[in-house]
């Protein structure tokens, strides 16, 4: 038995790898911006519940004896969700915007074995810095930030233009391992279990 994270994110599987975990990488394929549309209208952290879960259902078929990870991110700013920018030009936009200012990452956790679906989604408070034009077009330059959650990455180049965090480091990253282990002791495993040593 093991994890089969359904996502293609190196920070997912970094945050996976560090905590002793070599998941099975398979990404689902899932029209987020079709779901998003479904969803218009529902609470900010349903909507990436609802994502997660997406991605875990169309994996999980495949894998009926390990347990399906799914994982969504997207940032809470000025009561707007935000997703990944892709381009650089949007990358500077939000720069602009949530530099000096708070916001709400929310990650949405989808987690199969079997029958079994549990959905939990977690909240972390990001405080900005106050980035300068410079930096933000040179981070934005980086490539880095172009497909990340609300622009920006933790452990990386980003991490320079973070003040703070108010929450769970790891859901920050791409998948809380506190949500995760509450899940696998739900599901009747140890965390440990899928640890290789």
């Amino acid at each position: 038995m093991q994890i089969v994270l359904a996502s293609q994110s190196p920070s997912r599987r970094r945050i996976l790898n560090s905590a002793g975990v070599e998941p099975l990488i398979h990404p689902a394929d899932v029209d987020e911006d079709a779901l998003l549309h479904s969803l218009n209208g529902s609470a900010p952290e349903e909507i990436v519940r609802q994502l997660a879960l997406a991605k875990a259902q169309v994996v999980a078929p495949s894998y009926p004896g390990d347990v399906v990870i799914g994982g969504d991110s997207m940032l809470l700013i000025d009561a707007t969700l935000q997703g990944k920018p892709h381009t650089r030009e949007a990358t500077i936009e939000r720069w602009k915007q949530q530099r000096g200012n708070k916001a709400t990452l929310i990650t949405g956790h989808a987690i199969i074995f079997g029958d079994e679906v549990i959905v939990e989604s977690s909240s972390t408070n990001i405080h900005f810095a106050e980035a300068s034009d410079v930096d933000i077009e040179r981070y934005a330059d980086s490539g880095e930030p172009l497909e990340c959650a609300g622009a920006f990455t933790l452990e990386a180049l980003g991490g320079w233009f973070i003040d703070s965090i108010e929450g769970d480091p790891s859901s920050v990253i791409g998948l809380s391992l506190p949500v995760v282990r509450r899940a696998l002791y739900r599901l009747g495993f140890n965390a440990s279990d899928f640890w290789n040593m």
